[in-house]
């Protein structure tokens, strides 16, 4: 149990448009991991589940709504994306998006040593190094896009019409 009190807050600072110039310089960085993504192979269905994976371990609803959007248009399933959490635990992940989960979690929980070992190891035997990079840019840039969101507590609403 913890001794922190939570103090309710009415409105959060939206840290984005609060400070325009490092917002732009955090999306340039996540359009440039993006774009290694590309030149390395790795599609965007596979960049999208690394979002997801990332943002389900942050605990960031809004980047969890953009996300979910993002995967289903690129024609991700209901049935994946319900699973993703427990990927490890079915067969709908190839080898290649299994390297790369594992790895996008590893970065994302650097202090877990032996994790990060592990998935780096499968990746090395799966992805190419490219690969490697691009998989761990992607998640270094949702990594920050989660703090952004979570901070700001940036709000997620029913689209009209759901």
């Amino acid at each position: 149990m913890s001794d922190v009190t939570v103090v309710p807050v009415e409105r959060r600072v939206f840290i984005d448009k609060q400070s325009p110039t490092a917002y732009r310089a955090q999306l340039a960085a996540a359009e440039a991991s993006r774009a290694v993504a590309a030149e390395a192979g790795l599609d965007r269905r596979l960049v999208e589940l690394v979002n997801l994976r990332v943002s389900q371990i942050n605990g960031c609803a809004y980047c969890l709504h953009v996300h979910t959007r993002a995967a289903l248009r690129e024609g991700e399933t209901a049935q994946r994306l319900g699973v993703l959490p427990a990927w490890r635990d079915t067969e709908l992940f190839t080898a290649r998006e299994r390297a790369a989960l594992a790895l996008a979690e590893a970065t994302t929980t650097p202090s877990d040593a032996a994790l990060q070992q592990a998935a780096y190891g499968v990746a090395r035997e799966t992805l190419t190094e490219e690969e490697i990079s691009a998989v761990i840019w992607v998640a270094i840039a949702i990594n920050a896009f989660n703090r952004v969101s979570i901070m700001s507590k940036h709000p997620v609403r029913p689209a009209p019409g759901e």
